[in-house]
């Protein structure tokens, strides 16, 4: 059977935001994204997933929707998101798009029925619980953003459920009404001519319905209250992977159709695996062991691909996204090294898995230096100053170094262009053969071509850090990487490799004397196996 266009493929993520603005109202649309899409064909993706674009109050930027089969007007139309599916399927991509059935906004017309009595048709529709009998709220569980995940409401005399913000209600999937509602919401997207789904927080769908409390986990130091429980009766519940199994029948009668699913876990490779493995889950699954590692190191990697060679789910892979700094400023001592932002795109192409590209990660850029007055992020503005990640990795795209907001808009953008971002502009790096685009898209298409780095296996070699070695092998194709994660030079005896050959790519460099090679900081070698 031919492999799924999935399997091994490269999706790159768009946060609507700040794609582009055709509009001058200084927040990005669809037609811009629309007017984008040969760009992204140019770099050789295979397809694109879409952050939330339908309507909301945006308390949360899109992730508390108001009406799941609407797009918000600020966006555009749903006309307008016909053409951008037209468009993207007649260059080739695919299009996934953000799916948030965990919860709702505050303000969907199925929250403002369920709130306004405890009998009306949509009563249970979401978390409701009465007050213990001090008035205090059912359990200790904590919401993601700080503080109760309970909220109070007057109308009720109930508390109801939110895991995020108050202004995001939890569904309560122990309703078989409400699962039927969010299936007809998949088949209303299938239906329209989507390619898959990624699903937000998968794992947070449905509670304990016992309604027991977290035990604390022991230790002390934690930077977020929610930190000091074990998440066990709030998230990754059974009922959560009885769903799934619901959502995959669905997309399983339509043809050639995906998901993945975002896990975050205390056990992240462990959940994403469970919720993945065989063919009756999601299709496959990506978690924060690579977002979030504040390092970047030859564990990192081995300690998070390896648990899939002894599993048969399929894994994900991005490095960065909406929701963590940029990887180029995370694992960079300087907050801003090309040589590194092209060793990083690298070395994710070279991953076994589905790969996720981050906007702008293939021009490098940097995370966006902000000030706390900048910030709009409730998370950002909740745990000042310890993460601001969401923020600064939301700020405009930069299409044209030389134009006022770098192209992005003809208008005041809703968060300024870092100047930084301006100087790495699309426009200087397309036409540039040494640019991070370039070295971007050379090895897309160096991966396409490859049936090791597309489908292949992958075994690591034994090598000292900061040195990360692995092979990856399909059939009569295979190819060795070696990739110095450090900012300093690194030898290595020659002896310690298997014979090569033919260079994979020159971007990654090494320089050779009779006994050893000599890696130069964020160097590495990528070769064919003879």
């Amino acid at each position: 059977m031919a492999q799924s266009w999935w399997r091994g493929g490269v999706l790159y993520q768009i946060y609507p935001r700040s794609f582009r603005d055709t509009g001058g109202d200084g927040i990005g649309d669809l037609p811009g994204i629309t007017e984008k899409l040969p760009y992204l064909a140019k770099l050789g993706v295979d397809g694109v997933w879409l952050s939330p674009f339908f309507k909301s109050p945006m308390a949360d930027y899109g992730y508390d929707v108001a009406d799941y089969c609407d797009v918000d007007p600020m966006f555009g139309t749903l006309q307008d998101f016909d053409e951008l599916l037209g468009t993207a399927h007649s260059l080739g991509l695919k299009i996934i798009i953000d799916q948030v059935y965990s919860h709702t906004s505050d303000q969907h017309a199925w929250f403002e029925e369920s709130r306004k009595s405890r009998d009306n048709p949509k009563a249970d529709w979401y978390v409701w619980a009465d007050a213990k009998p001090d008035g205090t709220p059912p359990t200790n569980w904590l919401s993601v953003f700080g503080g109760s995940a309970w909220t109070w409401d007057a109308r009720r005399r109930q508390y109801y459920l939110h895991n995020f913000l108050s202004e995001q209600p939890d569904l309560n999937f122990h309703n078989p009404e409400v699962q039927e509602a969010v299936l007809d919401v998949a088949r209303f997207w299938l239906d329209r001519g989507v390619d898959g789904f990624r699903l937000d927080v998968a794992n947070y769908v449905a509670h304990d319905q016992d309604l027991r409390d977290n035990p604390p986990v022991g230790t002390v130091g934690h930077g977020r209250p929610g930190q000091f429980q074990q998440h066990l009766y709030e998230r990754s519940r059974p009922e959560a992977l009885a769903f799934a199994e619901r959502l995959r029948e669905v997309l399983d009668s339509y043809p050639d159709k995906m998901s993945v699913a975002e896990i975050d876990s205390t056990s992240p490779l462990e959940r994403a695996i469970q919720y993945t493995e065989g063919e009756v889950r999601y299709h496959t699954a990506y978690s924060f062991s690579l977002l979030r590692a504040p390092k970047l190191t030859p564990d990192v990697i081995r300690s998070s691909l390896e648990p899939y060679n002894r599993s048969g789910a399929w894994p994900s892979w991005s490095i960065s996204n909406h929701d963590v700094r940029r990887a180029v400023s995370r694992w960079s001592a300087g907050g801003d090294d090309e040589e590194l932002a092209k060793q990083l795109v690298i070395l994710l192409l070279s991953l076994r898995g589905t790969i996720f590209l981050y906007q702008g990660d293939e021009l490098g850029l940097p995370q966006a230096k902000l000030r706390y007055e900048d910030l709009l992020d409730p998370e950002s503005k909740r745990f000042w100053p310890e993460d601001l990640g969401r923020d600064g990795a939301r700020t405009p795209m930069p299409w044209q170094a030389d134009a006022e907001h770098a192209g992005f808009s003809g208008g005041k953008p809703w968060m300024r262009v870092d100047e930084r971002h301006a100087e790495k502009a699309a426009d200087r790096q397309v036409d540039d053969p040494n640019s991070v685009f370039h070295v971007t898209k050379r090895f897309i298409a160096t991966r396409r071509g490859s049936p090791a780095l597309s489908e292949g296996s992958m075994s690591f070699l034994d090598l000292a850090p900061p040195l990360l070695g692995f092979e990856r092998r399909a059939g009569n194709s295979s190819a060795l990487f070696v990739f110095n994660l450090s900012g300093e030079e690194v030898r290595l005896a020659k002896d310690m490799l298997p014979q090569t050959s033919e260079l994979v790519t020159e971007d990654l460099r090494h320089d050779e004397d009779e006994a050893s090679i000599v890696f130069p900081p964020h160097g590495g070698l990528a070769a064919w196996l003879s």
